[in-house]
C-alpha cells in the first residue's frame, strides 16, 4: 500500500486545492445560489461522479501502460510532470477576474446532477489532469499499482465532494466573501500554478 509520507504528503496537495476556489467550486455556488442548496448538492456529486470515472480511466489505462513497459510508464510520469510544470505557468500568468456567480436559469437537482457529470466527463483537460496528477504519487515498490492509483483517485473525488458540498450549504456566505475579497480569486491562480509545478518539478527530481 502507500506509503505514510506519500499519502500525508497527497493529503497536504488535496487540501491546498479543495481550499483554493476553482471551477468546481464556482459552479456548485452559481447552482445553490440559483437553485437552492439541495441543487448544490447534486452538482458537487455530479462532478464528483464525473471524477470517479476520469479514476476508473486512469487506472485501467496507467495499469496497462506498467504492465506492458515499466520504461513507458515512466515516460507517462515524466510527461505528466511537464504538463503539470505547464498547467502551473500558464495559472500563474493568466489574469484571473472573478467570474459572475449566478447562471441564467433554474434547474432541478436530477439535471444538475446529470450536467455536472456530463460537463466533468467531457473535460478533457480533467482527463489529462488526472493522467498527470495520480502517477506522480505511485510508487510500484508499494504494491499493486492499480491499487494506489485507485485509493488516490478515491481520496481526491471524496475529498472533491466534502468541499464542494460545504461550499454548497455556506454559498450565500461563500459568494459574499468572494465578492468581498476579489484578491483572493485573483491570486488562486498563482497558489495553483505554484503546487502545478513544485509537483512537476518534484517528479523530475526524484526520478534523477
Amino acid at each position: 500500500m502507500i506509503d505514510h509520507a506519500t499519502l500525508l504528503t497527497y493529503l497536504a496537495v488535496l487540501t491546498g486545492f479543495v481550499l483554493i476556489p476553482g471551477p468546481a467550486v464556482l459552479l456548485t455556488l452559481a447552482r445553490a445560489a440559483t437553485s437552492g442548496t439541495r441543487v448544490g448538492m447534486a452538482t458537487g456529486l455530479g462532478i464528483a461522479a464525473g471524477d470517479l470515472i476520469h479514476t476508473c480511466m486512469a487506472v485501467l489505462g496507467l495499469s496497462a501502460i506498467l504492465m506492458t513497459s515499466a520504461f513507458l510508464f515512466n515516460v507517462v510520469k515524466y510527461a505528466g510532470a511537464a504538463y503539470l510544470v505547464y498547467l502551473g505557468v500558464r495559472a500563474f500568468l493568466e489574469r484571473a477576474d472573478l467570474p459572475e456567480l449566478t447562471p441564467a436559469a433554474r434547474v432541478d437537482a436530477r439535471t444538475a446532477f446529470r450536467q455536472a457529470i456530463l460537463a466533468e466527463v467531457l473535460n478533457p483537460k480533467s482527463a489529462l489532469f488526472f493522467l498527470a496528477f495520480l502517477p506522480q504519487f505511485v510508487r510500484p515498490q508499494n504494491g499493486p499499482v492499480a491499487l494506489q492509483l485507485a485509493t488516490l483517485g478515491v481520496l481526491f473525488v471524496l475529498m472533491g465532494a466534502l468541499s464542494t458540498g460545504l461550499v454548497a450549504l455556506c454559498a450565500g456566505r461563500v459568494g459574499r466573501f468572494l465578492r468581498r475579497h476579489p484578491a483572493i480569486w485573483r491570486w488562486q491562480g498563482k497558489a495553483v500554478g505554484t503546487v502545478y509545478c513544485a509537483l512537476g518539478v518534484r517528479m523530475a527530481m526524484q526520478q534523477r
